[in-house]
């Protein structure tokens, strides 16, 4: 499923229904130590699809900590990302050379919540999920939109770690399973002692995704080229 969407490079592993029991390492635990059991079960359901991935990249299985944002922290030259919602995880992962970031996400092909779009879209963003609804019922363009712009959110976050508000992003959906989004004017990537301007290279403000509707589940992924 997040397979046949993700950028060339990278590879997957998901898994389908109750997240189970999965074993974490004592370092993974001990990050979590103080979650309540729903976090826990979905942190090591998440961290289960990252192994698998890091295997078929044959890439260094350890732990997969969090960063200061949540954000999981991949094996040195090694980018990728987790996402995971009620029966569903996956993760995506590739080599550093061949993709700068890689951001994936999954939600239920359901509409949003009230009052979630206007927090997500911008009016001409607004304007264009009319008329798609003004179509006719099918396909949940309002969260299409909102899992097009988390997996741009992470792949930016990846790259720069910088995290833009998903209204402060623009995008556009094409019926023919892609999206383009574009980051706000001016952007740019803080530089850190570990990542310099020049370690960086020159960034993108427009990301381009893919995008796919099966067995009940939005799937949408970003890859950043190196």
């Amino acid at each position: 499923m997040i397979a046949d969407i993700l950028p060339d490079g990278a590879v997957a592993a998901e898994s389908f229904g109750p997240p189970g029991d999965p074993e974490l390492l004592p370092a993974e635990a001990a990050a979590i130590a103080t979650a309540d059991p729903a976090r826990r079960s979905e942190f090591a359901a998440g961290r289960a699809v990252a192994r698998a991935a890091l295997a078929r990249l044959h890439a260094a299985v350890g732990p997969v900590l969090p960063g200061p944002a949540g954000e999981p922290r991949w094996p040195d030259g090694v980018v990728g990302s987790i996402t995971h919602c009620p029966g569903y995880r996956a993760c995506a992962v590739a080599r550093a050379p061949d993709i700068a970031a890689i951001g994936i996400d999954a939600e239920p092909c359901l509409a949003l919540a009230d009052g979630l779009l206007t927090a997500v879209a911008g009016d001409a963003e607004r304007a264009w999920l009319a008329e798609r609804n003004a179509a006719g019922p099918g396909i949940p363009w309002d969260r299409v939109l909102f899992s097009a712009k988390e997996s741009a959110y992470k792949a930016w976050y990846t790259r720069t770690g910088e995290r833009p508000g998903l209204r402060s992003m623009t995008v556009r959906i094409c019926a023919a399973g892609t999206f383009a989004a574009d980051l706000p004017c001016g952007t740019e990537a803080p530089v850190t002692p570990d990542r310099d301007a020049a370690a960086l290279g020159p960034l993108v403000t427009r990301l381009t995704g893919r995008w796919l509707v099966s067995s009940g589940l939005i799937v949408t992924a970003v890859g950043i080229p190196p």
